[in-house]
């Protein structure tokens, strides 16, 4: 039987226990936000080049290459070493991806088209494996690491069945209604 495997481009981080591959065109801010990430207590597991493996029929694992482990390239900074800097704590060894958050650059008026009630989400088939796909806007004033937690945690309740825009479209029925919000 053959592992199969593939490699994509961008920065694979375990936030709150959830494999988040961070992705998005070259020079876009990923590994400026795996670095605040980082100061926020979350853990990297590989940068540029993550190598992730189908692990069963709906799960795929994600991995650093070893010439690359530890290591996070930053525009400006060059080559740093998280582990060296960080600790031990900083650095995940594997992570089942689960999310993929898409850094998108966006001017003022593709940002004034954004839908605002849902998250722009799709999904991108990894190895055969429907992963979902959230696409943040990238522009100046954008608190990204605070926007990835908060994808994070509305992932995890979207998991548990919960939709945060399928329960404010409920209320604002019942209260149009006249019924108690």
């Amino acid at each position: 039987m053959t592992t199969r495997t593939a490699t994509l481009h961008g920065v694979f981080m375990d936030v709150m226990g959830l494999g988040v591959l961070l992705s998005g065109v070259s020079g876009v801010g990923k590994s400026e936000l795996a670095l605040e990430l980082l100061t926020r207590g979350h853990r990297l597991i590989a940068d540029d080049a993550p190598l992730f493996t189908c692990v069963a029929p709906n799960a795929v694992e994600g991995v650093c290459p070893p010439p690359l482990n530890d290591f996070l390239e930053v525009r400006g900074l060059g080559v740093i070493n998280i582990r060296a800097m960080y600790g031990d704590g900083a650095i995940a060894e594997r992570a089942r991806l689960q999310l993929i958050l898409h850094l998108r650059l966006m001017d003022d008026n593709q940002l004034a088209n954004v839908d605002r009630l849902r998250a722009s989400k799709d999904e991108v088939s990894v190895l055969g494996v429907a992963v979902p796909r959230i696409t943040l806007p990238v522009a100046p004033g954008r608190e990204l690491a605070v926007l990835t937690e908060a994808a994070v945690r509305n992932h995890v309740l979207a998991l548990g069945g919960y939709d945060a825009a399928a329960d404010f479209a409920q209320r604002q029925r019942r209260h149009m209604a006249g019924g108690v919000t």
